[in-house]
C-alpha cells in the first residue's frame, strides 16, 4: 500500500514510532497529539490511529480505516459518522489498569478506608466500626470481557465467589463460579455483596441500574460502576444510599462527565468518586498494549488480512 497516508494521535513513544515505521515503511506516517488534529490534517490519512473528534472522522475525506486507542467504541460506531469505513477498537489493553484500579476502590470501601481518610483529612481519630471481607464475599461482575475477567481473577485469587454476567453463553472460566446471561441479572441482585458493572453504553444498558434494580440488590452491599456512566440513574442511586440500602458505592464514571460540582454523588460519605481514570496510560503497561494491538492491525491491514477488534457500525 505505498503511498498511503497514516495519521497517528496516541502519545507514543520513540519505541513505538520506530515499530509503526518499520511496519509501514511505505507509507507516510504522521505523527500529532489528539489537540493538535485538525479537519486538514485528517483529510490527508486513509488510516487514523487512535481517537479524534467524531465530527472530524464523518467529514475525513479520504479514511479507510479509524483504529481507535479506546476500548470504547459508542460514539464512533454510527453509519452517519463511520459510513461503509472500517472501525475497530482497542479491546483487550486495558483489563489490568481497569480492574486493579476498581478493585482497589471494593477493598477501600470494604475495609472503610475512604471513611477514615476522611476522617484524617479532618484531624478526626475515630473508629468506623465493622469492616467486611473479599475472601467470604459473593461478587456480582457485569460484562465479563477482557476488563471483567481481570476483576474477576483477582477476586477470586482472594477467596470471592465469582458471578460472571455476559450477554451470550460461552465456557464458564476456572476463575468464575458461576456463569449467566444479562437477562438473570435481576434473580442474582440479592446474592450479591458487591455489583461491579464494566458494562458498556447501549440502547439496552442505559438507564439499566434504576431503582427497580437497586431496590433488588442485598441491603448492605456495594456498587461498583467502571462501565459507563450512563448505565446508572444517578438519581436512583442516590435514593439508595440515603436509604442506607447500599453499604458504598464506587464509581469511575458517571453521567454526565466531569460531574457538576453541585452533585450530591459529592457529598456522600459512604460514595467512592475517581474521574474515569482507571483507564488511559496512568499505568505505563497500557500504552504498551494500545501500541501492540494497533501495530498488530496496522500489519494486517496492510497485508489485506482481517482485522481484530471489528467493530460493527449499525
Amino acid at each position: 500500500m505505498k503511498g498511503k497516508t497514516i495519521l497517528t494521535v496516541i502519545p507514543i513513544k520513540e519505541k513505538h514510532r520506530e515499530l509503526l515505521k518499520k511496519i509501514a515503511k511505505d507509507a507516510e506516517i504522521i505523527f500529532c497529539r489528539p489537540e493538535e488534529v485538525t479537519q486538514e490534517l485528517a483529510d490527508q490519512a486513509e488510516i487514523i490511529l487512535g481517537n479524534i473528534p467524531p465530527e472530524i472522522v464523518k467529514k475525513a475525506k479520504k479514511l479507510e480505516w479509524l483504529q481507535l486507542n479506546s476500548a470504547g467504541f459508542d460514539v464512533y460506531a454510527k453509519e452517519e459518522i463511520m459510513g461503509d469505513r472500517l472501525l475497530t477498537s482497542c479491546s483487550g489493553a486495558y483489563g489490568q489498569t481497569v480492574s486493579e484500579h476498581m478493585f482497589a476502590m471494593l477493598l477501600a470501601m470494604q475495609k472503610k478506608l475512604h471513611l477514615y481518610r476522611d476522617d484524617q483529612k479532618a484531624h478526626k481519630w475515630g473508629d468506623q466500626g465493622a469492616v467486611t471481607s473479599i475472601s467470604d464475599a459473593t461478587v456480582m461482575i457485569l460484562g465479563l470481557g477482557d476488563i471483567g475477567k481481570h476483576f474477576a481473577r483477582l477476586a477470586h485469587a482472594l477467596g470471592a465467589y465469582v458471578i460472571g454476567i455476559k450477554r451470550t453463553y460461552s465456557p464458564c472460566p476456572e476463575y468464575v463460579d458461576e456463569l449467566h446471561l444479562q437477562e438473570d441479572i435481576k434473580a442474582l441482585l440479592p446474592r450479591a455483596d458487591a455489583v461491579v458493572s464494566f458494562l458498556p453504553s447501549s440502547e439496552e444498558n442505559r438507564g439499566m441500574f434504576d431503582k427497580e434494580y437497586f431496590d433488588l440488590m442485598k441491603p448492605g452491599s456495594f456498587f461498583l460502576n467502571g462501565g459507563r456512566g450512563d448505565t446508572v440513574s444517578a438519581e436512583d442511586l442516590c435514593q439508595a444510599l440515603k436509604e442506607g440500602r447500599l453499604a458504598g458505592a464506587a464509581l469511575d464514571v458517571t453521567d454526565p462527565e466531569p460531574l457538576p460540582s453541585e452533585h450530591p454523588l459529592w457529598d456522600m460519605p459512604q460514595v467512592f468518586i475517581t474521574p474515569h481514570v482507571s483507564g488511559g496510560y496512568h499505568l505505563s503497561v497500557t500504552l504498551d498494549n494500545v501500541v501492540d494491538i494497533c501495530a498488530e492491525n496496522l500489519r494486517r491491514y496492510l497485508s489485506g488480512k482481517e482485522l481484530r477488534n471489528l467493530v460493527k457500525v449499525s
